[in-house]
């Protein structure tokens, strides 16, 4: 999937771009330097192309942390395919934002340089001053006053060689999303329950098998009900005791009811291979995903090499969000919540049967399909048929042909285009006379 990354000083309205193209009030904007610290990501869809939009701190050397945000920033640089610096059009030209364009430059990361603030044309002749920064591609927009996007989003596709594509549409937002909160005994579930709805919902204790009974509570986020429902700390099935065991039962009828799963994994130590099996229940109801890394002020390692064993141990979670997060100090409780909604729109997401025909049709001219014994292999057509989650048929000539491999690459392809974050793709191989029933 595409990352584009907005960088710049502080106050130059980098949150507020980003709220722009997300069309929500999704990143804090204030007055104050240095709101925005954590890089936040958010994806959305360009020309029905899906896009990763990474927001960051300003640099400022003189904020306590100015050291660490610019770090965290550079590396942005890297993982990115394209860097949006903003400045603030209504002052000067400033000698710190050319030194930050040319350490970019340097990283071989195509940029754009975006005046923002830009009202009035008077205020656009003055800002061709920016021109002295040294970036080929420079654009005049007002986040606040939503001036100059679509110049700017029409030259991020052309940059890119991407055709507009029919954008997928989401269904209709249920009255209230389920929310499962799933893992391992004393992982901090119920702490991140009570966290998440502020107040003592929970009973939380260090004794295991605290909580028996699934608890649930609602509430409202960015005007959506969401429903957590934390449920009994899982064990080995040998070190199932009493009444657990009924709690185990209970727990499946909980995810059976839901949408998205949240699973809490506790990194005060080291993981664990049950909760790997743990995490596969969310793919086994065929739920939305989103990853906490509970205890983060308590971790037992440095964050590398904590997220480098998680990409080792949970390969098949890659395309999952990963939040690092403390029930205790409140760290990115806010941000569970955000991604939880986002991870819905994706799993609600449809996509017309045109996109979806086209992109299949690209990524078949690109890598074949494998005959079946020399017997060549086609796809006629796909079609979205479901959704929660997305469900999609692909109508074969010879359907139990399509090797695991194959369906694989295309579900790839899939992410790769529009994302799907934390959301599982049920890809089914059907004939020309099969019923399009899961």
């Amino acid at each position: 999937m595409l990352k584009i990354v907005i960088l710049g000083m502080p106050n130059v309205g980098k949150s507020s771009l980003f709220n722009c193209f997300l069309k929500s009030r999704s990143a804090i904007t204030s007055n104050v330097a240095g709101t925005t610290r954590d890089i936040k990501k958010q994806t959305f869809l360009l020309a029905g192309h899906g896009v990763e939009l990474w927001d960051t701190g300003g640099f400022d050397p003189k904020h306590v942390f100015g050291d660490q945000i610019a770090s965290f920033n550079m590396g942005a640089v890297e993982a990115c395919d394209l860097v949006l610096y903003v400045v603030d059009g209504k002052i000067p030209p400033q000698d710190t934002d050319k030194q930050h364009i040319l350490t970019i430059q340097k990283q071989n990361c195509p940029c754009f340089l975006l005046a923002n603030k830009i009202d009035n044309e008077t205020e656009a002749l003055n800002a061709y001053e920016f021109a002295k920064l040294g970036v080929n591609d420079m654009f005049f927009v007002s986040a606040s006053h939503n001036k100059g996007l679509d110049k700017l989003q029409q030259a991020i596709l052309k940059h890119f060689g991407l055709k507009p594509l029919e954008a997928p549409q989401a269904l209709e937002v249920p009255e209230r999303i389920q929310v499962g909160i799933i893992g391992r005994v004393n992982v901090g579930k119920s702490s991140v329950l009570n966290a998440l709805v502020a107040q003592e919902r929970s009973l939380v204790s260090s004794v295991a098998g605290t909580t028996i009974d699934p608890v649930d509570e609602t509430i409202k986020h960015n005007g959506q009900e969401i429903c957590f429902v934390d449920t009994a700390g899982l064990r080995q099935r040998s070190k199932i005791e009493g009444l657990e065991k009924f709690a185990l039962d209970r727990t499946r009828k909980v995810l059976e009811k839901s949408h998205i799963a949240l699973l809490i994994l506790d990194v005060s130590t080291p993981f664990v291979d049950l909760d790997e099996k743990i995490a596969s229940l969310a793919e086994e109801y065929r739920l939305g995903l989103v990853v906490v890394l509970n205890k983060w002020d308590i971790r037992h390692a440095s964050f590398e090499s904590i997220l480098q064993t998680f990409k080792y141990k949970f390969k098949f979670l890659q395309h999952v969000p990963v939040i690092t997060a403390s029930a205790t100090s409140k760290r990115h409780i806010f941000q569970i919540k955000d991604k939880i909604l986002e991870v819905h729109r994706h799993f609600s997401m449809r996509i017309s049967t045109s996109t979806l025909n086209q992109v299949i049709a690209q990524a078949t001219q690109k890598h074949p399909l494998p005959s079946d014994h020399g017997k060549i292999v086609r796809i006629y057509y796909s079609t979205q048929f479901a959704s929660c989650p997305p469900q999609i048929a692909l109508v074969m000539n010879r359907p139990k042909a399509l090797h695991f491999s194959y369906k694989r690459y295309l579900t790839n392809t899939l992410r790769q285009k529009f994302g799907f974050l934390g959301t599982p793709i049920i890809l089914l191989a059907k004939g020309k006379e099969d019923s399009l029933n899961p």
